[in-house]
Parts: C-alpha cells; sequence; structure tokens
C-alpha cells in the first residue's frame, strides 16, 4: 500500500521517525534530518495543534529534564491499517453481488451519517467560522486538515485520508466529503487536488460561501 505523500513532507517524517523511534527530542530529531532544533520545534507545534504529537518532561541521569516528544493514538491513523484491506474486500463483494449501486447507496449513507455529525458541530453564522469548524470536524476523524484564504474564498487542503487505500479501489468513498462540503459549507466548491489520483494532498476550492 503506497504511503500517503504527508510523509514526504518534513512533518511527515517527523511522524513516521517518532513511530519508529517511540519517542525523541527535538534535538535528535534535529541530528537525524539535518535541520536545527528551532526549525524542528515549529514543526512539532503545528504536529501538537493537530493532535497528532504529545510532549512529556522526561530525566535522564542527573541532568535536568528533557522534553521528549511521541506519538498520540490520532497519529496511529495516518499509517496503513488492515481494515482498509477487510473493507475493500466487503465492497468488492457487494459490487460483485449486487452491482455498483449497492455501493453508491452504502456511500449515501455513509454521507448522510457524515452530514448529520457534521451539521451539529458546524454552527457559525460567518464563512470562515463554518470553514474553521468544519476543518476541527475533519482533524477529529483523523484527518491532518488546514484551510488558507485565498481570493474569492477558502483553499481547505487534506494531506492524509483514513481511507486512501479503499478510495483507490472504491472512488465512491471520496463522495462524502462532497456531500459535507455541500451541506455545511455550501456555496461552489471544486476539487483540485486528489491523493486518490496522486496529488500531494486533497484540496478544495470554497467559493461564494
Amino acid at each position: 500500500m503506497q504511503v500517503d505523500r504527508f510523509f514526504q513532507t518534513t512533518r511527515g517524517k517527523i511522524v513516521a521517525e517518532l513511530r519508529r523511534r517511540g519517542s525523541a527530542s527535538a534535538a535528535e530529531l534535529a541530528a537525524v534530518f539535518g535541520l536545527s532544533p528551532n526549525a524542528v520545534r515549529q514543526q512539532l507545534v503545528v504536529l501538537q495543534r493537530d493532535a497528532l504529537v504529545e510532549e512529556a518532561s522526561v530525566r535522564r541521569g542527573p541532568t535536568k529534564p528533557t522534553l521528549e516528544f511521541s506519538l498520540t493514538t490520532e497519529a496511529d491513523k495516518l499509517f496503513p491499517q488492515a481494515y482498509d484491506k477487510m473493507l475493500s474486500a466487503v465492497l468488492r463483494e457487494v459490487k460483485d453481488k449486487y452491482g455498483g449501486p449497492a455501493v453508491e447507496q452504502i456511500f449515501d449513507s455513509i454521507a448522510r451519517r457524515a452530514v448529520d455529525k457534521a451539521k451539529a458541530k458546524v454552527t457559525a453564522t460567518d464563512a470562515e467560522s463554518r470553514v474553521a469548524q468544519l476543518t476541527e470536524v475533519l482533524r477529529d476523524g483523523g484527518v491532518v486538515a488546514e484551510y488558507s484564504l485565498i481570493d474569492g474564498g477558502f483553499m481547505l487542503e487534506e494531506h492524509n485520508c483514513p481511507y486512501s487505500g479503499v478510495a483507490k479501489d472504491h472512488p465512491e468513498v471520496c463522495s462524502v466529503i462532497h456531500h459535507v462540503l455541500d451541506e455545511t459549507i455550501g456555496g461552489d466548491h471544486e476539487q483540485v487536488e486528489s491523493l486518490r489520483e496522486g496529488g500531494k494532498s486533497c484540496k478544495f476550492e470554497l467559493k461564494g460561501v
């Protein structure tokens, strides 16, 4: 299974290294990647913000405590999981026995539940606050997401997808985010980059919201 392009970024490499080590200090990570400790700390701040990394004070011998960083349980969702293969196998079986429309119906139901969950949390009246709230909903679901301002609207970016392995064989899974965007943000949205199609992330231009 291909690793998401997220792991080609500096933050992704830090996550992978922490997965391998278990924990490490900023100085240790800096030595691995040939960066300054301050540069690594800046990346760690973003990873902590996204609830992927946590810090703890660890005493190593008689010296003063050192801050070490380790992954949270949320970070585990960034790595390939066996359930991706199982879900793909189940969906193939459904499609073989009942046809493509049956799979579409399954994802229509999943989308409806996702929309209901998002609507309960995306309640702001102004556009940017709604986009910010939806970004948090995505992060709660294990997506490393962020948004930025662009001319005429916003860019929503997902650096990973918990179902990227499934989406390659069953693109219907991608319909869920489109339903969520339509019914929580409104306006017009266009996907301009896709992990499933080999992009570095999934990017959505949100305009007229």
